[in-house]
């Protein structure tokens, strides 16, 4: 999923009007006491159609209104019982039959069935929808096919609800992470009748994912949406496990600042946070150090390389560029969150593999790729431009790296600021040189980081092909020995690490701020947390 930490100005209005009123119970005291949790969310998301958008802050809303097939443990991650009640799997670990609940519903009421399920899978397939993550849905039988336009006829497509209440699920291969790829968002069913209602099924824009128009499954429902303010979510009577959720509603902040967000933190505004100012980090870890976490985070901060744009098309200045950074100095210096420096894109020990390719800090070679491609000391090549999405942390880390490349490659770099929505639109249709990205994993595998490089893959966004990385990602997809797929994965991350259509940086932590009356809100590496099992308790109780 791709990471945003981006803010915006309309909150800082809602929370100025609250911090500093002596004497008036604060939001997180009335929230503890109402079990409302107030919550930094980062950005207004571009959306809250679970088969349109792509990134992180738009996941933390959606897996409060709609939930999938199987659900993931709260601690461990492991797959658990979600809308599916129970499931078998055939010996050749191709064929998943699930049985779902008969008391599932939709929040209008309606049943939801097997039905619901394969409809949904046909809509995020469909090639006029352009979904971004329909790559999720390849591991099933002729999936890609339907959605690259190779077959029409969907019933082909490996899913079939055998009756009400019962699906099938036909893979390629034995995919050994597919239940807990389940959990992702873009397997979520969405209630078609609904989309039906407020436009074209099969085509972006739909007004379905209005509050007065939301219909979901999960455990609340839509009741508020002020844009680049807050997204109120409330607990859903219609879910089937209604018993288990304690929070009554979710209000998901977007603030621009993540000074003003730390500010509403202190004040009692705010029960977590969506990062923590880079120059607080160690304030906090001194003096409040029950206040802040730091958790493991499976994740990726880098740059994108438009290589269909001089000069970076040319293999040699991507690398050049990618030497010349000192991530060392980056994480120690700048982030300091605990992060470590990324030689390459995959975070190590994911699932048990850790990659042999490494991009050295290496001035002097540096300077010798630049010359070998017509730029001696630099000298020729034009000035680059660095997009990021606005937020403090990712200009201080832009202006760090532009200082490098200036300093060791006379290399100029012009920063380029937008906010989140445009942002995504200038990478998608390659409007950027070098852009800020990051990448959390969707599900604990390499094959989350590996698989969005492949040739037109809708999270590459950089022009890159390699046919030979092509060929053994998709070897690798269809191998279900552990040490012989890892061997195709390092592979492939060598020729990727070679040839650089992105500049690795580093490996995320996890650096927040969090209430202690917050329960049930536990570290994992994918930062996944099923607000069902959340409450929240005064402290001292």
């Amino acid at each position: 999923m791709k990471f945003a930490k981006l803010f915006y100005f309309g909150s800082l209005l809602v929370f100025l009007a609250t911090l500093g009123c002596g004497g008036r119970q604060s939001r997180v005291e009335h929230g503890n006491q109402n079990q409302i949790l107030h919550y930094g969310n980062g950005t207004e998301p571009q959306d809250l159609d679970p088969q349109i958008v792509t990134g992180v802050p738009e996941h933390h809303i959606i897996i409060a209104l709609l939930e999938g097939l199987v659900m993931p443990h709260p601690k461990t991650l492991e797959p658990q019982p979600g809308v599916a009640e129970t499931w078998k799997v055939s010996d050749d670990l191709k064929t998943y039959t699930f049985n779902l609940r008969k008391d599932a519903k939709w929040s209008n009421g309606d049943t939801l069935n097997a039905h619901d399920f394969v409809k949904s899978y046909q809509r995020m397939l469909t090639p006029t929808l352009a979904a971004e993550y329909s790559y999720m849905l390849h591991v099933m039988e002729n999936a890609e096919d339907f959605n690259t336009g190779k077959i029409k006829d969907f019933s082909q497509v490996g899913v079939k609800a055998l009756d009400d209440h019962t699906l099938q699920i036909q893979l390629n291969s034995p995919t050994p992470y597919f239940l807990s790829l389940l959990s992702h968002y873009s397997w979520f069913p969405v209630h078609l009748p609904t989309i039906e209602k407020h436009g074209a099924i099969y085509e972006r824009g739909n007004r379905w994912t209005r509050p007065e128009n939301y219909v979901g499954n999960g455990p609340f429902t839509l009741a508020q949406w002020k844009r680049n303010q807050v997204i109120v979510v409330k607990k859903s009577p219609t879910y089937w496990d209604a018993n288990t959720v304690r929070l009554n509603e979710i209000h998901f902040y977007a603030i621009e600042s993540d000074d003003t967000e730390e500010r509403a933190f202190r004040s009692g505004q705010m029960h977590i946070t969506q990062t923590v100012p880079l120059t607080k980090i160690e304030v906090y870890k001194k003096d409040n150090p029950h206040l802040i976490r730091i958790d493991p985070d499976l994740g990726t901060y880098y740059y994108r390389f438009n290589t269909r744009k001089a000069p970076l098309d040319d293999r040699r200045v991507r690398r050049a560029l990618a030497m010349a950074i000192d991530r060392d100095s980056i994480v120690k210096n700048v982030t300091r969150g605990g992060q470590i420096p990324a030689h390459n894109f995959t975070p190590p020990e994911t699932a048990g593999y850790t990659s042999d390719a490494n991009v050295p800090y290496d001035i002097a070679g540096a300077k010798k790729l630049l010359a070998e491609a017509g730029y001696p000391d630099g000298k020729g090549l034009p000035p680059v431009e660095i997009l990021f999405n606005t937020s403090e942390a990712h200009r201080t880390i832009a202006e760090a790296i532009q200082q490098m490349w200036n300093k060791e490659l006379n290399v100029n770099a012009r920063l380029v600021n937008q906010e989140w929505k445009v942002y995504l639109d200038s990478q998608q249709h390659g409007n950027y040189q070098i852009s800020r990205a990051g990448w959390k994993g969707d599900y604990p595998d390499p094959n989350t980081f590996l698989d969005m490089w492949l040739t037109d893959g809708a999270n590459n966004q950089t022009g890159w092909s390699n046919p030979e990385y092509d060929r053994l990602i998709q070897e690798a997809g269809r191998t279900a020995d552990r040490d012989k797929r890892f061997d195709l994965f390092r592979k492939a991350e060598a020729i990727l690490i070679d040839e650089l259509p992105m500049l690795p940086i580093y490996f995320y932590t996890r650096v927040y701020l969090i209430h202690p009356s917050v329960q049930g809100w536990y570290p994992n590496i994918l930062d996944n947390h099923p607000y069902k099992h959340v409450h929240l308790e005064s402290p001292g109780k």
